[in-house]
């Protein structure tokens, strides 16, 4: 006897379909490329403490960074501005160097790029008065005379410590719309054969289309960088105000870079007791378990939100 098939298996299964295969098959990955961006290198070698350079430090943690998220995920694909004590693609001046960064961020079709830097602040300038000189001058065919105090000057250094992470502020959309049509995600995908046109930033809607991706770029830097404070601070580094925004002067590769972008100060070499922490391997350790832990919280947030679509669209 053959059993009558409830209608309702013939809605049921489709999705039960999907659900073990369909996510696999339409979804695509969040993170195919992570751009690190060591910061400074060769002839320019940044900030220096008292036995180390901002270029040297930038370098080792990058370097760290990248092996722990390639063990994290090795499906991504770890591109750095540099490996070595050079200025980024070998060039002769920083300002080249800057715009190397981002063109190959963006020619490597990026997902997210993380420059690390370290913090520095100028000696702290102490005065006070030792005595007294005395001078005479001519004031309405006059003599003056007149006791001028004499000064002594000195510097320590400045206790500023902590961490700040930085992003390009919402306010100055107008660069990043420049650097959105450097990325693939904003055309989607094209076959060989397509013809690829580049959109006009003066024609009101692909600028309107272009300004949501910018703003998009920002939410996603803001919930990245927001993750890696907060671990910072978990970790008992000194806070000093959360994540900050570029808006007044420019930071070339968060400005033009076509996808969600952040810079890591990971530490003032110019405070001794920090200097000692980022380059130890205590220090550099925890700061990149710290930012590869919010690279996964961060990885996982955009990977549900993409599932949530995914589901809309199997409807």
């Amino acid at each position: 006897m053959i059993k009558k098939i409830s209608p309702a298996l013939f809605f049921f299964l489709p999705l039960f379909l999907f659900l073990q295969t369909g996510f696999s098959q339409t979804t695509k990955k969040v993170l195919r490329t992570i751009i690190i961006d060591p910061g400074h290198g060769g002839l320019d070698q940044g900030a220096k403490g008292a036995f180390s350079t901002e270029a040297d430090v930038s370098l080792a943690v990058s370097l760290k960074l990248g092996e722990a998220i390639q063990k994290e995920c090795p499906d991504t694909k770890i591109v750095f501005t540099r490996t070595t004590d050079i200025l980024p693609g070998n060039k002769t001046n920083k300002t080249d160097a800057l715009r190397y960064r981002a063109d190959l961020a963006n020619q490597s079709a990026g997902d997210l790029f993380i420059a690390v830097h370290c913090n520095a602040a100028p000696p702290i300038r102490h005065s006070e008065v030792t005595g007294y000189r005395t001078v005479t001058t001519k004031k309405k065919k006059k003599k003056v005379t007149k006791k001028v105090p004499i000064y002594r000057y000195w510097y320590t250094p400045n206790p500023a410590e902590g961490t700040e992470t930085y992003i390009w502020a919402l306010s100055k959309s107008d660069a990043k719309i420049n650097s959105v049509s450097k990325n693939d995600d904003y055309y989607g995908e094209i076959d060989s054969t397509s013809t690829l046109t580049l959109p006009d930033p003066s024609d009101p809607a692909e600028r309107a289309r272009m300004l949501i991706y910018a703003q998009n770029y920002f939410r996603k830097s803001l919930t990245f960088a927001d993750l890696i404070e907060k671990g910072f601070q978990a970790q008992g580094r000194t806070y000093r105000g959360g994540v900050k925004q570029r808006n007044d002067k420019g930071i070339w590769v968060l400005q033009a870079t076509g996808m969600p972008s952040v810079l890591v100060e990971i530490g003032f070499i110019t405070n001794k007791e920090e200097e000692n922490y980022i380059n130890s391997d205590k220090g550099q350790d925890e700061i990149v378990t710290n930012i590869v832990s919010a690279l996964k919280d961060y990885k996982q947030r955009l990977e549900s939100r993409q599932l949530m679509t995914d589901d809309k669209k199997a409807f």
